[in-house]
């Protein structure tokens, strides 16, 4: 079974972009919400899209990216006459609220999320895929390939985010390579009274942080799923029980609340985070949207290549966020000419990164924004990170994998039964 790898085609999360659609029948045939692909090969003009009947789209928006697309809606309606409705979702509910309604016709038009949905999305029938035209070659590869899904590609990307390791160069000034010196580096300036914690990550009380933890995990040669023959992730080959992933366990025992306490597992993420903004520990594991505050508190900040726990390379989770357009929108023709020659300009990807601070999918926009070492770091970083897994077995395996975790860092339990025994119960939910 393979593992994923990303070292000849980088897999980071961004995908993207639509041409717009050169001829209202084929949008009227998108429009119906059927398994038919939008295509986009010019921009329709105002009259296509009065044609089309739309005098306004409906997307659903998360209240920190808002206000962010607010002046790219008010262009769109200034040369088209057609307003985009914002409607600010609760984002912890938002994909599942999209899956009911689409199919009842009472969904948006798009919704703005994460690549990582679109296997779940793509199960359930309720987004559209789009071919991609020469804006293609304005993304990043590894961000269409994140928004790849069944060989065809779904949304319109503008981040792409993975984690790394923070330092507090006051307390740190120099990098290290492992995680072991890591921890020697961190407890040295706990042990001489400038810190309170060697190293800090948060941690859900109820199901741990694989995400975070993962490359630790990369680095001990474990993974979640293997890959097919076309580089995709396979849900028949879930390899996360693996020998090397009972290793990895045992780390966890080792590292946590009954060992060295550098995982402690009553530090949350936002613990986490207010406790390094105080310069309470050199080091952070974290990802890009928490860099604003931290520079805000005025901590001075090196982003460190990701720590090694064993011999092979510390590969993040990678994440694509994008806009999707829904499988039965009845605006199918003004939707795709807002998603696709609105939403992948400069002006649009240059606001999201302002807004949210994670690197924008749009080359244009990232090569400007990576002149702030930090981002470019961070976008170093994710070119040798693996794609959040996208299909819908993916969900479930959180639960079980978050659960197992924790309880091993709590000191509860043991690696060498548990780890195995929580492989087999996944495979038992997905029928691996």
């Amino acid at each position: 079974m393979k593992l994923p790898n990303t070292s000849a085609n980088p897999v980071s999360r961004r995908v993207f972009a639509v041409g717009a659609l050169s001829a209202v029948s084929a949008l009227a045939l998108s429009a119906c919400g059927g398994d038919t692909k939008t295509t986009s090969t010019a921009t329709a003009t105002a009259a296509d899209l009065a044609a089309g009947g739309a005098t306004t789209i409906t997307m659903w928006v998360d209240a920190e990216r808002s206000p962010a697309l607010k002046d790219i809606a008010a262009k769109f309606k200034a040369d088209t006459g057609i307003e985009v409705k914002l409607v600010i979702k609760d984002f912890a509910a938002v994909r599942d609220d999209f899956i009911t309604q689409v199919p009842t016709g009472k969904g948006p038009d798009l919704i703005v999320g994460p690549h990582d949905w679109v296997g779940k999305f793509v199960q359930n029938g309720v987004i559209a895929p789009v071919e991609l035209g020469d804006k293609s070659s304005a993304f990043s590869k590894t961000s269409i390939k994140a928004m790849t899904f069944n060989g065809s590609t779904y949304g319109v990307p503008y981040s792409v985010e993975n984690i790394a390791l923070l330092r507090n160069t006051a307390l740190l000034p120099a990098a290290v390579t492992t995680f072991d010196e890591v921890i020697a580096a961190g407890k040295g300036v706990v042990d001489s009274g400038k810190a309170k914690y060697a190293f800090l990550v948060g941690l859900d009380p109820k199901q741990g942080d694989p995400y975070h933890l993962y490359p630790l995990q990369t680095s001990m040669g474990s993974a979640v799923f293997g890959v097919d023959a076309d580089g995709g992730y396979d849900p028949k080959q879930l390899i996360l029980g693996e020998p090397a992933g009972v290793e990895f366990a045992k780390k966890l025992v080792e590292w946590g609340d009954s060992g060295s306490k550098v995982l402690n597992s009553n530090i949350t993420g936002d613990i986490a985070k207010e406790e390094f903004k105080n310069g309470k520990s050199p080091y952070f594991l974290t990802g890009p949207w928490n860099v604003p505050d931290l520079q805000k508190a005025g901590i001075k900040l090196a982003v460190d290549p990701l720590p090694t726990a064993g011999d092979k390379p510390a590969q993040p989770f990678v994440g694509v966020n994008g806009f999707f357009i829904s499988a039965k929108s009845a605006n199918a023709l003004a939707t795709t000419e807002f998603v696709t020659n609105y939403l992948t300009t400069e002006a649009a990807q240059d606001s999201m990164f302002t807004a949210g601070g994670r690197p924008p999918a749009l080359t244009a926009s990232f090569t400007k924004a990576s002149s702030d070492p930090i981002v470019a770091a961070f976008g170093k970083i994710g070119d040798n990170g693996v794609p959040m897994p996208a299909i819908p077995e993916m969900d479930a395996v959180w639960n079980d994998w978050g659960a197992t975790e924790l309880a091993l860092i709590k000191g509860k339990g043991d690696p060498a039964t548990d780890w195995p025994k929580m492989a087999a119960t996944i495979k038992s939910k997905i029928g691996a």
